[in-house]
């Protein structure tokens, strides 16, 4: 894999490049640019299969420079100091992403997750939604799911709720759609917590936005907008019910 690091830090891209030479044989050449301008000029001359980039530059940032470039064919895991807003917007976008100072391993991990990915047609989709959130846009918020299928972009407004399974998480859609993705429900948890998401049960995290009764029979269970059936545990049933009150 041509592998073109972009970064205004000279001792990150130096010490990205050891990394790769040393832990990634996946990785056939290795290029750097200094910042947006010369990563613009660089992706250009030398069409790599993959690209490293800092978020944060001296002369703009990561997404300043992919969205001046016309065929994104390629590969892109970003680096970033530590932020929670842009570790959720990558999240929420499905990109991968690197917390700076880069551990070789997680490294390792990201070059392999990048030489097995979809080309273009799914990188398009989520830097779509990674420039939404960055720009904390107005538009409606949207998240991005995978399977071993396909890639789904939906409307956070659209899930109904998630349920828990080992370490993987069920959405289902308002539609009646059923995603299954490869991560837990905590991360999710912590992701939706402010789109109005409640963890009523230990397997299930709801819309409260859906809900259109609480019943109390069989210990409590919600009935949400689409007639499916949420059931409530015994410790989260108060706190559910002081923010039904306060609706």
């Amino acid at each position: 894999m041509k592998t073109l690091i972009v970064d205004d830090q000279k001792e990150i891209r130096e010490g990205l490049r050891l990394m790769l030479e040393k832990f990634c044989p996946q990785v056939t050449s290795i290029h750097e640019a200094d910042g947006v301008v010369a990563g613009i000029r660089a992706i250009h001359e030398i069409q790599p299969d993959l690209l490293f980039t800092d978020v944060e530059m001296q002369d703009g940032t990561g997404m300043d420079m992919l969205n001046k470039v016309q065929d994104i064919n390629f590969q892109v895991v970003f680096i970033t100091a530590y932020n929670k807003y842009a570790v959720d917007a990558f999240r929420f976008s499905a990109i991968d992403f690197l917390l700076k100072p880069v551990e070789p391993d997680l490294l390792a991990e990201a070059v392999k997750r990048a030489s097995f990915r979809a080309k273009q047609n799914e990188l398009m989709s989520q830097l779509s939604v990674l420039n939404n959130r960055m720009r904390n846009s107005d538009e409606e918020k949207k998240i991005v799911l995978k399977d071993q299928k396909a890639i789904y972009v939906i409307k956070v407004s659209d899930i109904a709720y998630l349920q828990a399974e080992g370490v993987y998480t069920h959405f289902f859609i308002g539609n009646g759609e059923k995603v299954m993705v490869s991560k837990n429900i905590k991360e999710y948890e912590e992701l939706l917590e402010g789109f109005g998401f409640m963890r009523v049960h230990n397997t299930y995290l709801v819309n409260l936005n859906r809900i259109v009764r609480f019943d109390k029979t069989d210990g409590g269970s919600l009935v949400l907008d689409g007639g499916q059936t949420v059931p409530v545990s015994s410790r989260k049933k108060d706190a559910l019910l002081e923010y039904l009150k306060s609706v």
